[in-house]
């Protein structure tokens, strides 16, 4: 399979996934993003149409702890970060969007860390 029929595939399970989940004040969604080399995450407002919090392998915490490599463990590194910022906003339950990719892996680490730490989905 080509790479630009793999991101067609992929853009076209998001726009099928984007109809159906939608986050409200109550229960915000918590939209997970993969590269190859890193991954991010965001618990967005759509009715306001704001990022209530960020976490990304991107960030200092994270990279001097895992030396920039992005595997399952960093994936539950931001999962948790996430999670603990959304504790301190108030956010107790969100909407999962795995952004079209399969729930496996990376994405499967993350979600399990959020869902460990106390966020509710």
């Amino acid at each position: 399979m080509k790479t630009n029929e793999r991101q067609l595939s992929r853009d076209r399970r998001h726009t099928r996934l984007r109809k159906k989940v939608r986050g409200t004040a109550e229960r915000p969604r918590l939209a997970v993003f993969r590269s190859n080399r890193y991954i991010y995450a965001q618990i967005i407002d759509d009715n306001e149409g704001v990022t209530l919090t960020a976490a990304s392998s991107l960030e200092t915490a994270v990279r001097s702890e895992f030396g920039g490599r992005v595997n399952i463990k960093t994936a539950e590194a931001v999962g948790k970060l996430l999670s603990s910022r959304a504790k301190k906003l108030g956010i107790s339950a969100v909407v999962f969007d795995r952004g079209g990719f399969l729930y496996h892996g990376r994405i499967k680490a993350l979600a399990d860390a959020a869902r460990s730490d106390g966020l509710a989905f």
